[in-house]
């Protein structure tokens, strides 16, 4: 995806060099173990599509400003600081195909940093000198952390329902997509409106992106998709093609999923022969596919430019990822 990606946002890549530079200036603490850690989970990579969403939103908007690289770094920060706290708490060993900061440094410095990351966001956004903004990503940190611990209430419950999962993945993981394009809708002064219209389509690429994900961890391959497969299985997470199994599956696929998901340490490819057997990965599919709908809907209330192309795009893009 990051070449397809890379080649979709060219309409902003000055703007996304800028935003790199950015982040690796505001990384400059004078404690080495903070630019030590920060320089390694950043320079790890990504897709840079939450800051993306700000320059993009803004540019769709007519914003002619300067604060829009300063808005996009604080929010692959925010992003930044709950990834190193999301492994500590799975103790995860690799992301981005690379060890993770707390299996390379330990767990107290990778939730410490985090800590600073959150703050040096906080102060950047000071720069922008908006409260609406202000106000926005508040609240966004707010509800991510709400639903850093729904999901952990999650944790080796079978019984969660799709709706529970679907509240964790709206707070943990799309909460910050819709704040990003938010963001970019403010600096840009949009409408009211307009706002709406940008919190929607982020909120449901978001959603999109994280189903996505969990029906990557069962088809994909551990150097496509630079973690190890099957790591929400052995972390006890109930995802949505484990869910659509417990539906769907004969007695035996139920009992297999029921235990990996119990105890962490079921068998996966037992597991992945129940989830190959059902429609469990074309259901989430089509789940991914109704909220990239929905977000491509949204984008009717935003101008009418080679931008709005470009988002419709990068929606489309996301629905069909392999990594």
């Amino acid at each position: 995806m990051s070449s397809q990606l890379a080649e979709l946002l060219s309409p902003i890549a000055n703007d996304m060099q800028e935003v790199n530079r950015v982040i690796r200036q505001r990384l400059n603490s004078e404690v080495v173990l903070i630019r030590t850690i920060g320089d390694y989970i950043i320079g790890a990579g990504g897709k840079r599509l939450r800051p993306a969403l700000v320059l993009l939103i803004a540019k769709n908007l007519g914003y002619s400003g300067d604060k829009q690289a300063v808005m996009a770094s604080v929010v692959e920060f925010i992003h930044t600081a709950t990834l190193l706290h999301d492994d500590v708490v799975d103790d995860s060993s690799m992301r981005r195909g690379q060890r993770t900061a707390n299996a390379m440094f330990g767990n107290p410095a990778s939730v410490l940093v985090g800590d600073y990351l959150y703050s040096r966001a906080f102060e950047m956004m000071v720069e922008v000198n908006s409260m609406e903004i202000m106000r926005v990503m508040a609240q966004a940190t707010t509800v991510i952390s709400e639903g850093e611990v729904l999901q952990l209430l999650n944790v080796n419950d079978p019984d969660v329902t799709q709706e529970r999962y679907l509240q964790v993945v709206r707070y943990k993981t799309a909460k910050l997509f819709e704040a990003a394009a938010v963001a970019g809708a403010i600096l840009a002064q949009g409408s009211s409106a307009q706002q709406a219209a940008a919190a929607a389509y982020g909120r449901h690429l978001g959603t999109a992106f994280q189903l996505i994900d969990d029906l990557l961890d069962y088809s994909g391959n551990a150097e496509t998709l630079g973690k190890t497969v099957g790591d929400d299985l052995r972390e006890g997470k109930p995802t949505l093609p484990l869910l659509r199994v417990l539906q769907v599956g004969t007695a035996e696929q139920k009992r297999v999923i029921r235990h990996a998901i119990e105890t962490g340490e079921g068998d996966f490819m037992a597991v992945a022969h129940a989830i190959q057997q059902t429609d469990a990965l074309e259901h989430t599919r089509s789940a991914a596919q109704v909220e990239i709908d929905v977000a491509v809907d949204a984008l009717a209330g935003l101008p009418d430019n080679e931008i709005r192309t470009v988002l419709q795009k990068v929606a489309g893009l996301s629905l069909s990822r392999d990594s």
